[in-house]
């Protein structure tokens, strides 16, 4: 079972959590759109590789993050974000889903790096 943190909870669970990241498995189209989260403002390294890949597992796995290491991801809503967590579980990666994604992270007034 995927763990589920609302976006709310994110700066806390950072605090709590100092080597974790942030993974954004958005299109690049939502994130020209959208803008991109700023971990580095609230203290998180973030990581952007869309889900879409048909080689995503693969390609997260040349980015050589410990599997020991927890994982926040993200998408638009938290959908896509779940299925990339189950994924990465899978592969015996520590995810937790980020439920109500760059929606909730907007609302939640998090650091948002603007459109391009």
């Amino acid at each position: 079972m995927i763990k589920q943190l609302t976006s709310d909870k994110v700066k806390d669970h950072i605090k709590n959590n100092p080597t974790c990241l942030l993974l954004d498995v958005r299109t690049p189209e939502e994130w020209n759109q959208d803008g991109k989260p700023d971990g580095e403002k609230i203290g998180i390294k973030t990581i952007f590789l869309t889900i879409l890949d048909e080689n995503f597992a693969t390609e997260f796995k040349k980015l050589n993050i410990k599997n020991d290491q927890e994982i926040l991801v993200m998408c638009m809503s938290g959908a896509r974000s779940h299925t990339a967590a189950q994924l990465l579980t899978n592969e015996n990666y520590n995810c937790i889903n980020i439920i109500d994604g760059i929606l909730g992270w907007k609302d939640n007034q998090l650091p948002i790096k603007p459109a391009e």
